[in-house]
């Protein structure tokens, strides 16, 4: 499988299939979550699939640092230079959808159309001085009671828990855990999710940029944060949510149906 170097880093990615380019990204999931929505893809594009800086086969030379958002985008512009892309199409989901941005405002002359599936920013929410003080109780949880414990406060701050409750309001889809799930679940925990949460859109570069912006929606995300999250960034945009199968997960619950629906938005 191609890695590339880069400074500070090395970043794994594949390559899938032919015809216009499509750049499918997460964060802090690494690409094999996105495998069979890449495979559903492949027929009509060349998906590229990413494992983000500082997760699974793509590891950083400072493991205690952060990753910028811009960085995280910084890199998928490396990504297209080393495939000889001039541009692509991105589809970003959850953090992966605040890579995107970052990406568009920054270098929209490389993405032709974004994708953004439920990015979750919560500096644009009214209660957003909450919210961010919610996951920076998560991060405590993490280091005085653990990873378990601090994805429970998680699931209650997204809205797959109820406050009272104990277990998910249905389970989460995708494979199960793998050691290696575990260890970029504790990585996401103290050094991505305040990154990812604490980004604040630059909404007057993303409203010139000459790339076409679809905010994604899961039809089932009625329940979640990120359903707020996107209503709020469209609004600020002066778009309307693109609606997408599924919840915040719809991909991995029916990839062919989701690759369907986002083939359709991109054609």
């Amino acid at each position: 499988m191609p890695t590339l170097d880069v400074p500070g880093a090395r970043l794994f990615y594949e390559v899938r299939g032919s015809g216009p380019v499509l750049v499918v990204v997460g964060s802090p999931m690494s690409a094999r979550y996105f495998a069979p929505l890449a495979e559903a893809l492949a027929a009509h594009h060349t998906v590229i699939t990413t494992d983000p800086r500082g997760i699974a086969a793509s590891p950083i030379d400072d493991p205690t640092l952060d990753v910028p958002v811009d960085q995280r985008a910084d890199d998928l512009v490396r990504i297209l230079d080393a495939v000889g892309a001039a541009s692509a199409d991105v589809f970003g989901s959850s953090g992966g959808a605040i890579t995107g941005l970052s990406l568009v405002a920054h270098h929209g002359d490389r993405v032709r159309a974004l994708v953004a599936h439920e990015p979750p920013v919560m500096t644009l929410l009214p209660d957003a001085d909450e919210q961010l003080a919610a996951a920076r109780e998560i991060v405590a949880t993490f280091h005085s009671d653990g990873a378990e414990a601090a994805f429970g406060r998680f699931m209650v701050q997204a809205g797959f828990v109820g406050e009272d409750s104990g277990a998910p309001t249905e389970p989460m889809p995708g494979p199960p855990p793998t050691e290696q799930d575990m260890l970029d679940g504790a990585r996401f925990l103290e050094h991505d999710l305040l990154v990812t949460t604490g980004y604040r859109p630059d909404l007057e570069a993303l409203r010139a940029a000459p790339s076409r912006i679809l905010l994604g929606l899961g039809e089932g995300s009625a329940h979640l944060v990120t359903q707020r999250t996107t209503t709020v960034l469209a609004e600020a945009l002066g778009l309307e949510p693109t609606m997408f199968p599924g919840d915040h997960g719809g991909f991995l619950d029916d990839p062919a149906g989701f690759a369907d629906a986002l083939a359709k938005q991109l054609s």
